[in-house]
């Protein structure tokens, strides 16, 4: 499964300057860790009151790994 362009595909959806968002994906093993950047003004609206959102965007990734054996860590910047 391609996580980066799943995780970009989400991030678009939710910011105002979808042409600013960036995924770095880093495989080590079985950890796949992902590092999202997104414009400056945008990165409320992904993090959510509260981590809510940042939140469901995890649980997001962590459900599309179930079956594949990696685990997913996502970072926003």
């Amino acid at each position: 499964m391609d996580y980066k362009k799943l995780l970009t595909d989400i991030a678009r959806g939710i910011v105002d300057s979808p042409d600013k968002v960036c995924v770095t994906e880093t495989v080590e093993g079985n950890d796949v860790k992902l590092l999202l950047t997104v414009a400056p003004e945008d990165t409320g609206m992904v993090i959510g009151r509260h981590g809510k959102i940042a939140k469901a965007i995890r649980t997001m990734m962590k459900a599309a790994s179930i079956g594949n054996g990696h685990h997913i860590t996502v970072e926003i910047e």
